[in-house]
């Protein structure tokens, strides 16, 4: 069994951990960057299908291309984020699966028989590698914002027209101004989401 990490990565990556609006100017690198994936992708998924694409929005002529399909609201907080991570999720991830699950190659016609089986799977596993993104990402010392309030059609067409990847959700990365959070939302309690049966 593994033991227990220490309080303090707990905090840094949970109980501490704050969703950033306000970006310091510090760059992040190629490097932290690849770091933050090669972290993110042991995360698992079903037959270790791993849909998740990645763009990472940083250069200035990018974020232009950006900037007119994010909501109003979001414009200025994600020009001023080092990076913009646009999370989406390959609808024919099962082209990866004899390479990514060599046991049973057999296994892409789990997925492929039905577009909307395939494309609910890609949703859900991309889903959850999204938050393995966010929980590396805080795990390195970044902070992260993630949202919706963009045009997801228009997102598609510019960082992936001609391929069959859909985005999800964004995340600004980078690291956060905590002079200007405001008070931590409250969350439920145990009682209140949870039942053990």
């Amino acid at each position: 069994m593994a033991d227990k990490i220490t309080n303090a990565a707990i905090d840094q990556i949970f109980m501490d951990a704050r969703t950033h609006n306000f970006w310091l100017d510090t760059p992040v690198s190629e490097e932290t960057i690849a770091e933050l994936y090669a972290m993110m992708r042991m995360g698992p998924t079903s037959a270790n299908c791993s849909p998740a694409r990645i763009v990472f929005v940083q250069s200035d002529e990018a974020k232009a291309k950006l900037k007119p399909l994010l909501m109003e609201g979001n414009q200025e907080k994600t020009m001023a984020a080092p990076v913009c991570a646009i999370i989406g999720h390959d609808l024919e991830f099962y082209e990866k699966i004899p390479e990514l699950f060599p046991h049973n190659p057999d296994a892409k016609s789990w997925f492929n028989w039905s577009e909307e089986f395939a494309e609910q799977t890609a949703f859900r596993n991309g889903s959850l590698q999204g938050a393995y993104f966010m929980i590396a990402a805080r795990a390195l010392g970044l902070d992260c914002g993630p949202m919706s309030g963009f045009d997801q059609d228009g997102v598609n067409e510019a960082f992936f027209g001609g391929t069959t990847i859909k985005s999800n959700f964004l995340c600004n990365i980078g690291y956060g101004n905590a002079a200007k959070l405001d008070p931590r939302s409250p969350r439920l309690a145990f009682n209140d989401a949870c039942t053990i049966v």
